[in-house]
Formats: structure tokens, C-alpha cells, sequence
């Protein structure tokens, strides 16, 4: 049986492509608010670091309704970083969307998100979205969409995919460029058409599969799925099984949702993207069933992380001054929820106990959850990130990125000469309106710092994407950075004297009257090596000037070390202190006779 009145479809795309602002476009068109309601912008990415980013990091639901067919779209994520949500929620749709920029075309990320969709047998729709913008290049585009299709081996139905040409900015869509459009009915239709309908036996036992978790502080812990067979209904009997166990379990309340709001329900029927609470410990991957006849949908198959980092309970002079959680049973608890909802992390415990091995996809899905944890009131610190190597045939290897880059011609010299020393091999090269792009296969580590180097090289000129590309035999050494920190050698509160001598030995990362600890690294020293340094100095009054007579000290501004500048900037022997207000680099052994005594060891 096919189910006529829903179509589920995702949204996929390159970071930036414009999918939320799309998502908001679709939703001001269905009247899902009030026409004289003030909404804000991108009102898809709810979360504050989304906003604050501009990116989506976490996939999102949402419906409306056009000519009687209820349409669920699923928003997600662009960033590779973010891939295991986008692999999981295309368990629930049986279309997608794939968005591609007028003027960018398809992207490192474009084909990755593609490469999933067309696996699992989705129906695709293209559309050429920002077709306002100066340079795009709509015609060509079209063709590069289309040769990617070919490249991963897409069926012949696959490749009959329908164009739209769309500017969600505008909230405008046609289907050819000649026409003219003031709103979205030609994609809400083509949708409509070529989305297939939701297909299954609408009276068998049932089958609901888990694939993103929510919690509400009313109902407890939320799944959301989709229903593939039968029907569910409030306190319905069920068994929940992975395929190897079984528990049973009772749904308490079932919704679906309608518009941005979740809408309880007397039932949900098969095909539909629906919400259950009531079971407390459901994971995702897990199949909700009949008691009578359990069986187990097929796993959602999520690709491994590459990159992990050790966290570390915050030991350091002024540990539990700014943060509510400070115990490794706080950062056990904390780290473990987290894994629950967030599949493609991955937490162990190490031989310490205060100490936990986090694995990731990239440097910004971990230091999106460190981000989330300091706000949380988490204080923590962080060891170097390091990749995850494997052993294949016997051969260690280690995991390769294929890097894209975006940039003028002046400063390609410069980015090939950094990626040299990195163990990057170019594999394309093409002209895209007055920039160059490059492509290159680099291996992961390689990757680690990179980007404020490429920043700095290209000054703020240059765009880089990278996303996973496999798994190759180790490339041996890359040189890490060159030069050394400078060292507190004395706990105290800086002054703007001791720093302005400073100055001549690196860069420096505080500001004076900053409370400082024995051991904390308070900047970059000119030279290869560590110095150990004083910026806590005081002028003092002699019998020939007083301690205030000289003229005005000309401090060179401090650099700002964020949380990924820090996590890409330390070398093995320093952390990053993580706290609600702060963000220090220290030495892990911050007595400067024990750091020499461990090296001598």
C-alpha cells in the first residue's frame, strides 16, 4: 500500500548552500505563522551555537502541508563534521533535495551527502538555489550536477531528476529561468510529483525505526522515527529490539509533527515521521515492535570517527573557581549522555580514571561539545587531538581527507608550498570565476592547525573545505609546529610593565591584570624552544624615579586563542583548560624542574 497524502523528504547540501534559509522560505509560505508574527531568521537552527555559527549542526523536522499532502522535511547539516546525522535521518525519507549554489556548484560535502542518498535508493530532486547571485552560473552548474550523478554510478531513474531554480533568500522557485515567480508553488509541486509516496503494509504488526533522540523536560526522553509498518498508539504494548536483545517497553504519548510544533496524537500510521515517549531508554538504531511478531529493521550504518582527544578533569591552580561541575563523575555522566544521542561520537574510559578518550569526525564536531559543555557550567581540559590509525593487511594506516580550496590566484604559490610540507597530493586544479580551486587528498593529521596558517597565507582571502576520503598507508612525519611557548614561572596577576618586555620574545596571549598561574603558557615565543617568563613584573620605586613616572607603555593587542585556535595551536606536552569564562593553554606538568625531569626521562 502507498500512502498519497505525505511526502518525507531531507535536504541536503554543501555548508552554506542556503538549506535552512530555504526550510524558512517553505514555512512563511504555508502560512505556518502568522502573517503579521515577527520570525526570526533561519528559525530551523534553534540552538544557540547554530545561530551564533551560522551553521546547522544537528537535524531538525518539520511539516507543512500544500494542497492537502502533508510534507515532512528534515533539515541537516553541511558540514562534514556533522555526517553521522545526515546518514542516520535519510532512514526516514524517501526523497531528498539536493541543493547546490548557482555560483560554487557541487561541493566536497555535495557529493559525500549524495553519495549517501543515492545508496540508499532515494529519489532525488536538484535545485539551483542563490540564482540572484552576481557570477552564478546556473547552466554549467547543471552539467557539473549532472556528471557528479554519473561519477557515483547513479541509476537511469536516478539520473531523470527534475531541476528547480530557486532563490530561498526570496522565497522564489521556478522551473525554468525564462519564467517569472513570486513564490514556491513550483518546488512545493515538484515535490508533490516526484517525491515517491510512503510505501509498506499499513495493517502488519508494527515496525519503528529510532533514528534521533529529543528530551523534554515534561515527557522525558523523546524518539523520533519514522513508522515503516502498521500503526502506533498511545500505551501501546511493544518490545524494543536491536536485532541481538529484546526489552519490553509501553509508548506513553505519540505525536507528529505540524509546522515547528509537535502535535500529540490518538495514532500515527505507517509511513509517517512520528515522535514516541514514555520508553526511557531507547537508542538510537533500535526497532520499536509488536510484542506478537518482534522483528529488527536493518541497522543504520554510520561511518567511524577519525579524530579523538583525551578530556581530562581540570586540575590547574584555580580549578572550581568559574565552573558548577568539576568531578570526573560529573564529566563521566556528562560525556556518556552525550553518546546516546550523538552517534558518531564515541567515549571510552581510559586506565585513569580521571581521564576519558572522546572520538570524533573532525576538530569542530568535538569542539562543538566542548562548546556546549563550558556553557553547561563544565570545567575540563583537553589534550592535543590525535587521529585514529588502523591496521589493514597488517599495515598501519591512517585516515585521508579530500581537501578543496578556493582561492586567488596571488596566493596559490603560498598554500601549495604549506600543503607540501603536509603531505598533500593535488589531484585537480580548475578556474571558477576569478578564483583558482584546488583539490587535494591529505592525510587527516596533516589537516590539524592548517587553518589558521591558510588564513594567515591567504590573508582571509581563501575558502577550505575538507571531508573524509578514506583510509591509506601511513605517510610518515609531518613536521608539527615550530616554535616554543612562554612560560609563567610564577603564579600572580600580570602587569601591562612585565608584558611590554615581554614583547620582543613572541606573541603574546593576555592581557595585564589578568590572574595568571606557575606554568600557564601565556604566548608564542619568537624561537623553537620554551622560555620561562615573568609578565607579572612590577616597576618598583627606586630613590632616583617613581614607579609611575615613565611614559605610557605601547602594548602590542594580546591574540585571541578561541577553543579551536587553542585545541589546533598545543603540542603533546600542553593542554587546553576549558571553563564557563575561560579559555587558558597550560603545561601539563606546570613545574618547570619536573617538566625538565620528565624529559630527561
Amino acid at each position: 500500500m502507498e500512502r498519497t497524502d505525505i511526502r518525507n523528504i531531507a535536504i541536503i547540501a554543501h555548508v552554506d548552500h542556503g538549506k535552512t534559509t530555504l526550510v524558512d522560505a517553505m514555512l512563511k509560505q504555508s502560512h505556518i505563522f502568522r502573517t503579521n508574527e515577527k520570525v526570526a531568521e533561519r528559525v530551523m537552527d534553534s540552538g544557540d551555537i547554530e545561530r551564533e555559527r551560522g551553521i546547522t549542526i544537528l537535524s531538525k523536522n518539520t511539516s507543512v502541508m500544500h494542497d492537502g499532502v502533508k510534507i515532512n522535511i528534515v533539515d541537516t547539516p553541511g558540514h562534514a563534521d556533522f555526517g553521522g546525522e545526515v546518514e542516520r535521518v535519510l532512514n526516514m525519507v524517501d526523497g531528498v533535495l539536493l541543493l547546490v549554489d548557482a555560483f560554487e556548484g557541487p561541493m566536497p560535502q555535495t557529493k559525500y551527502v549524495l553519495r549517501k542518498a543515492l545508496e540508499q535508493k532515494l529519489k532525488p530532486i536538484v535545485v539551483i538555489n542563490k540564482i540572484d547571485k552576481p557570477g552564478a552560473r546556473v547552466a554549467e552548474v547543471e552539467d557539473e550536477v549532472l556528471e557528479l550523478f554519473m561519477e557515483l554510478d547513479a541509476t537511469d531513474e536516478q539520473l531523470e531528476f527534475p531541476v528547480v531554480y530557486a532563490n530561498g533568500r526570496d522565497g522564489i522557485a521556478k522551473l525554468s529561468m525564462d519564467e517569472e515567480s513570486k513564490d514556491l508553488e513550483p518546488l512545493f509541486k515538484t515535490i508533490v510529483n516526484h517525491c515517491p509516496c510512503p510505501q509498506g503494509d499499513a495493517d502488519g504488526p508494527l515496525q519503528f525505526m529510532v533514528t534521533t533522540l529529543d528530551y523534554d523536560e515534561y515527557v522525558g526522553k523523546i524518539a523520533i522515527g519514522r513508522v515503516v509498518r502498521g500503526k502506533m498508539v498511545p500505551n501501546q504494548n511493544v518490545v524494543v529490539t536491536d536485532g541481538e536483545g529484546q526489552r519490553r517497553g509501553k509508548i506513553g504519548r505519540v505525536y507528529t509533527y505540524e509546522g515547528l510544533q509537535r502535535k500529540e496524537q490518538t495514532e500515527a500510521a505507517m509511513g509517517e515521521i512520528a515522535c514516541i515517549a514514555g520508553i526511557g531508554d531507547l537508542k538510537i538504531g533500535e526497532t520499536v515492535t509488536d510484542p506478537q511478531n518482534p522483528e529488527a529493521l536493518p541497522k543504520i550504518d554510520i561511518d567511524e570517527p577519525t579524530l579523538s582527544m583525551i578530556f581530562y578533569v581540570n586540575d590547574s591552580p584555580f580549578a572550581g573557581q568559574e565552573g558548577d561541575y568539576v568531578t570526573s563523575r560529573h564529566l563521566r555522566d556528562r560525556l556518556f549522555r552525550e553518546v546516546q544521542t550523538n552517534v558518531s561520537l564515541r567515549v571510552e574510559e581510559t586506565d585513569s580514571a580521571d581521564a576519558f578518550k572522546v572520538s570524533g569526525r573532525g576538530e569542530l564536531h568535538i569542539a562543538v561539545l566542548i562548546e556546549e559543555m563550558r556553557r553547561e557550567g563544565y570545567e575540563l581540559q583537553i589534550g592535543k587531538p590525535s587521529v585514529i590509525t588502523k591496521q589493514i593487511n597488517g599495515q598501519k594506516c591512517e585516515p585521508l581527507e579530500a581537501l578543496t580550496i578556493d582561492v586567488p590566484q596571488e596566493f596559490m604559490g603560498a598554500v601549495m608550498e604549506k600543503l607540501g610540507t603536509r603531505k598533500a597530493e593535488m589531484v585537480n586544479m580548475t578556474d571558477v570565476s576569478g578564483y583558482t580551486r584546488l583539490e587535494f587528498i591529505i592525510p587527516a593529521r596533516g589537516l590539524i592547525g592548517f587553518r589558521s596558517e591558510f588564513l594567515t597565507a591567504t590573508k582571509g582571502n581563501g575558502i577550505m573545505y575538507h571531508v573524509f576520503h578514506g583510509y591509506a598507508p601511513w605517510k610518515g612525519e609531518i613536521p608539527g609546529r615550530t616554535r616554543g611557548s612562554l612560560v609563567a614561572f610564577e603564579s600572580g596577576t600580570t602587569t601591562g610593565y612585565g608584558i611590554f618586555n615581554l614583547q620582543d620574545r613572541g606573541v603574546m596571549f593576555i592581557k595585564p591584570a589578568q590572574e595568571i598561574y606557575l606554568g600557564q603558557v601565556v604566548g608564542e615565543s619568537n624561537r623553537d624552544v620554551d622560555i620561562d617568563v615573568n609578565p607579572c613584573k612590577k616597576k618598583h620605586l627606586t630613590n632616583t624615579r617613581s614607579s609611575a613616572s615613565d611614559e605610557a607603555l605601547r602594548l602590542i593587542p594580546p591574540q585571541d586563542m578561541g577553543l579551536e585556535k587553542a585545541l589546533e595551536w598545543i603540542n603533546e606536552d600542553e593542554l587546553v583548560e576549558v571553563t564557563p569564562q575561560s579559555i587558558r593553554i597550560r603545561k601539563a606538568i606546570l613545574d618547570k624542574h619536573d617538566r625538565k625531569r620528565a624529559m630527561r626521562k
